[in-house]
């Protein structure tokens, strides 16, 4: 077993390495770049080593420097973790050719596998379905355009060396084929460092389903499982569950075969994971092959029990597994969210800044789940513009698939993150969506179910109730304090003002009684119904925890003049706390409506005006391509929304723009 290993990663994969290798008693070394120097698995690793300026491409990219990291400190091995380096061919052959193990497949298994045209053609060898398309080298947008109309639409573009969502496009037009195939070319270049896509019919209505399986040096290989992952946006996985609520155990075990299959026909020999998509009734054809651990590795350990890090480890120094296929055992059920720096509300456009809070929940067991969150950053760290937007993996574990979800919101509701713009009220609303719940997926669910985009919803039902509750509560605590300050002469007791008050949420009124009963509260509704209410809240804190009723509930707090703004459930709504008098006078003050810019193109978010394509006086239409900015690796086209002369441009290609920074003016 090795005494040293190095992470060629960063963020919250690094961090999961290191705890891994921290049980196993193994010192780790970790790699940064300029940006990553305060990075969280800089301070978890024994050793660091500064490889290079932000930009991947100058470090984390960069084979020679991560060689060169390994020699300096004596690591014996390397995890790529997943991104940057983890399937490139070149990088396994350096550290070999340095005497370094990589902890990953063999070279010849990520030529085989990791290529994304190479793997269709190794499988279509295998005899294994897959999906109809081109693999061969596209040479311009009208090659593109004439293999798309042959496959027919709609068809999906992708890089070949790609992976995480980029260098990816859905094209169902040939003027969308071209676009898509500059685009696709542009991002896998600059994330991947290899510009070749190809092109695919894309199936209508699919599931995404994938095995993970994990092999050894000796000839063996199993697989632990199927992960969905149909609940995707731009082609990237927002949830992803284990295991499938599409499958039974003869399509698992179906394709679990197929899996190992493919895997020992290229010796396959750590832990990767065989993409499939699947149609409704059962079908599936293969995908593409992972040739590293995937970011949603840990719901598929929640449901083996297996630490997925530490087998890559033990199988890399030449163990053989300590499995068999026969000793995997699928326990109870696993969701995790993918917690992002994307503003919802502007299209998941991505959110810059500093952490000014972050208090994740709890993690460990709550009741009869388990709360587990992987995650590379802390409070006072900044979500720069140089890496992927992930901040955190939210990950829940119940005996049953409802029990896991219901976990999971309640744990999405007790997160809480401020300075930037974040996912979580999405998140949570996705819990609480019923086709979500009832398990009717495809990977169309957030184009089909939001297709304006994501506001978050005003308190309803029973969401509301629970809310309304929560902030009389909160209200009834600050009283409280103000009523303890030494001097005032009052009587024992509530007067009737302080008894008796009015919610106001979201517009809507509710009068409350508030009974105290010790610590707890009664909040006693206009109809006669009580809600006992319990929280050990202090004024201040972001999440408010506590009890209504019989039900254990979190909901986010943010002060606001005279009110607070509160969140649960994917819901979020101003509330108010009146008394009856003050209620009343408060429904005739008039609100002021904020006035707009429609004349003006604002920068949707933090990033770089990769280019500008229009000019000072010319004519565009509704929906023409405008600029192009350039954040988080991912590449946004601004586009005209209605027909219009520009005026005055005030940026101009390579500036670096804040959020809501002019582009440019129409005249």
């Amino acid at each position: 077993m090795f005494d040293k290993i190095l992470i060629a990663n960063r963020g919250e994969i690094a961090c999961r390495v290191i705890k891994t290798a921290r049980k196993m008693g193994i010192r780790t070394v970790a790699v940064y770049s300029d940006a990553d120097r305060d990075a969280v698995h800089v301070a978890m690793a024994d050793e660091a080593v500064h490889i290079g300026p932000a930009a991947a491409a100058q470090s984390y990219l960069v084979i020679e420097k991560i060689v060169e990291a390994c020699l300096q400190t004596g690591a014996q091995a390397v995890h790529p973790g997943y991104g940057f380096l983890s399937e490139r061919e070149a990088f396994p052959k350096a550290l070999e050719a340095a005497g370094i193990v990589f902890i990953g497949p063999n070279p010849g298994a990520i030529a085989a596998m990791g290529d994304k045209i190479e793997s269709k053609k190794a499988a279509a060898a295998a005899e294994v379905s897959t999906v109809p398309g081109f693999l061969g080298v596209i040479e311009s947008p009208e090659h593109a355009v004439r293999i798309a109309d042959e496959i027919g639409y709609p068809v999906m573009i992708k890089a070949s060396a790609g992976g995480g969502g980029k260098g990816m496009r859905i094209a169902h037009s040939a003027d969308q084929v071209a676009e898509g195939f500059a685009r696709a070319k542009s991002e896998a270049a600059s994330s991947f460092g290899d510009d070749r896509v190809f092109i695919e019919k894309f199936i209508t209505d699919p599931r995404h389903i994938e095995i993970q399986v994990i092999g050894d040096k000796h000839g063996n290989v199993v697989y632990l499982g199927e992960r969905e992952c149909s609940i995707q946006r731009r082609n990237q996985k927002v949830i992803e569950e284990a295991p499938s609520p599409l499958l039974d155990k003869k399509t698992r075990r179906k394709m679990g075969e197929q899996a190992v299959a493919l895997a020992k026909a290229v010796n396959y020999d750590s832990a990767g994971t065989v993409e499939f998509v699947a149609g409704q009734d059962k079908s599936f054809y293969f995908l593409e092959m992972n040739t590293r651990l995937q970011v949603e590795h840990p719901v598929t350990e929640m449901i083996t029990g297996l630490d997925l890090v530490e087998l890559m480890i033990r199988v890399a120094a030449g163990e053989k597994l300590p499995i068999t296929q026969d000793d995997v055992k699928l326990n109870g059920w696993a969701v995790e969210s993918r917690v992002y720096a994307e503003d919802p509300t502007r299209n998941f456009l991505p959110s810059i800044g500093r952490l000014t809070t972050y208090r994740p929940p709890e993690e460990g067991r709550q009741g009869s789940a388990i709360v587990r969150n992987d995650t590379g950053v802390e409070e006072g760290g900044e979500i720069a513009i140089h890496y992927d937007p992930m901040i955190a993996k939210l990950v829940t574990w119940a005996p049953t698939r409802a029990e896991a979800i219901a976990a999971q919101g309640e744990a999405l509701d007790a997160f809480a993150i401020d300075g930037i713009r974040h996912n979580i009220p999405f998140l949570s609303a996705l819990m609480a969506h019923p086709r979500w719940q009832e398990g009717r997926l495809s990977t169309g669910f957030i184009a089909e179910e939001f297709p304006n985009g994501f506001t978050a919803p005003e308190p309803a039902g029973a969401v509301a109730i629970r809310m309304m509750a929560a902030a009389a509560a909160i209200d009834h605590k600050l009283n409280q304090r103000k009523r303890g300050i030494s001097g005032q002469m009052r009587a024992p007791g509530l007067f009737a003002f302080e008894r008796e008050r009015v919610v106001v949420l979201a517009g809507e009124s509710y009068p409350v009684t508030l009974e105290p009963e010790g610590e707890d509260l009664s909040v006693i509704r206009a109809d006669g119904t009580a809600l006992s209410v319990a929280s050990t809240w202090r004024p201040g804190e972001p999440v408010w925890i506590g009890t209504i009723g019989a039900e254990r509930v979190a909901i986010q707090v943010r002060s606001l003049l005279n009110g607070v703004f509160l969140q649960h459930a994917g819901a979020a709504g101003e509330a108010r706390v009146y008394t009856r008098r003050e209620a009343e006078l408060a429904a005739l003050m008039p609100v002021k409506e904020q006035a707009g810019s429609g004349k003006q193109v604002l920068c949707p978010m933090p990033g770089l005006v990769k280019q500008i394509l229009v000019t000072e006086g010319q004519e565009v239409k509704n929906g023409e391509p405008i600029a192009i900015v350039e954040a988080m690796k991912m590449e946004n086209v601004l586009r005209a929304e209605r027909d219009a002369t520009v005026g005055k441009i005030h940026a101009k290609e390579g500036d670096s723009l804040a959020v809501d920074a002019v582009i440019l003016e129409f005249a």
